[in-house]
């Protein structure tokens, strides 16, 4: 009997994970994220070429990496 109920559990266990990843995925197919975190649409609009974006979302992520640099490391504490 506790084996049965040990078994039920974890075929509803299995059965939950899969609703949920089939309607995350289902989700994630309908919804367009920017390449790069953070990144907005091309100064040029959607008729910017390749090249241009390309070079955009690298300036973005240079100045994200120089200001992340620009931040002051905390302080590690002694022991």
């Amino acid at each position: 009997m506790r084996t049965v109920l040990g078994v039920l559990s974890l075929l509803m266990v299995v059965a939950v994970i899969g609703v949920l990843a089939k309607k995350q995925l289902s989700a994630q197919s309908s919804v367009r994220v920017p390449a790069v975190a953070g990144a907005s649409a091309p100064a040029g609009g959607a008729g910017a070429t390749l090249p241009q974006q390309s070079q955009q979302i690298q300036q973005q992520v240079k100045q994200s990496i120089e200001s992340t640099m620009q931040q002051a490391r905390p302080e590690p504490e002694e022991k």
